[in-house]
């Protein structure tokens, strides 16, 4: 059985339903949120709990044959910096100290495009050493820290750390006003019939829909052997908002989804990420363009709150 925590999250929810897909045995961890959505009802176990309470955390494996871990869980960081970190880096611990005690296989954890930020090649490579540079977000510098946090600790365990660099990822189950990705805010303003602020035409970035970046981690769960420690996560490609609005317009027929010429920095200076490790180990493509992506992310929002 594989173990997603954060799987009633965006990412978590679409890992746990590819895993489900792909015929294994699931149970998804939920604190603050409890609602299971509907692609996930009666596919998965459900259990409520805090990773950073190590005693309910190591209990799970008393009640479950748990093999494999995926530790998406984290937190939105509020005006204490030290308490963020506190409260995430326990839980990254306590995944830790599970995956040791119950010897599993692999164990996955969340990291982050941002991580390159300052690498000036493009794509960004896993190759890449990471600049030492000031980050924009806290969650970002989180995650450069777990990186070798969590190979450090697993080295000589047998247990196999992933790291999952994952790109920005948008649909089903984000946040519709998310600040982290414009898509689903400006997909919600135009179904209501309002103007969303514009998009810069040739403005974009390496945007993976969930569906895509939770079959990719399913694939690093479930391939036989994998031969590095680090993967990037997202479509491996860079897409433009000129992109997203034709797709928008085509979706919600009537609408003029809102655009300004050019782009704040120029023309293709917006990061990606390269996938040719993922694609070549699990055999990882994505299966939504942009069109398709927002098609579907249109009618699971006329039907669903976020």
């Amino acid at each position: 059985m594989i173990l997603v925590t954060g799987g009633l999250g965006m990412i978590g929810a679409h890992t746990a339903a590819a895993l489900a897909d792909l015929g294994e045995e699931v149970v998804v961890t939920g604190h603050r949120r409890a609602d299971v959505p509907s692609f996930l009802v009666g596919r998965v176990r459900v259990e409520t709990l805090d990773v950073t309470d190590r005693e309910a955390v190591l209990d799970l494996g008393q009640r479950f044959e748990i093999t494999d871990i995926v530790h998406l869980a984290g937190s939105i960081p509020g005006d204490d910096p030290v308490a963020f970190f506190r409260h995430d880096l326990t839980g990254l611990l306590n995944m830790l100290d599970a995956a040791r005690a119950w010897r599993v296989r692999r164990l996955a954890v969340a990291s982050s495009i941002g991580v390159y930020i300052g690498t000036d090649e493009l794509p960004w490579r896993e190759e890449h050493a990471l600049p030492a540079t000031d980050v924009p977000h806290l969650i970002i510098a989180l995650k450069k820290a777990a990186e070798p946090v969590t190979t450090q600790a697993l080295r000589g365990t047998g247990i196999h750390p992933v790291v999952l660099r994952i790109g920005s990822t948008w649909g089903p189950l984000m946040d519709p006003e998310s600040t982290f990705n414009p898509i689903p805010p400006y997909v919600g303003a135009l179904l209501r019939g309002e103007n969303p602020p514009p998009l810069h035409a040739d403005e974009g970035s390496d945007f993976s829909y969930a569906p895509d970046t939770g079959r990719a981690i399913a694939l690093l769960m479930t391939t036989d052997r994998l031969a590095h420690d680090t993967y990037n996560v997202s479509s491996g490609g860079r897409l433009t908002y000129r992109e997203v609005a034709a797709a928008v317009a085509a979706s919600i027929p009537g609408s003029t989804p809102p655009l300004v010429d050019g782009g704040r920095d120029g023309d293709g200076v917006d990061p990606y990420l390269d996938i040719t490790r993922l694609t070549a180990e699990t055999g990882f493509r994505p299966d939504y363009d942009v069109p398709a992506a927002v098609a579907h992310y249109v009618a699971w929002r006329r039907e669903n709150a976020r």
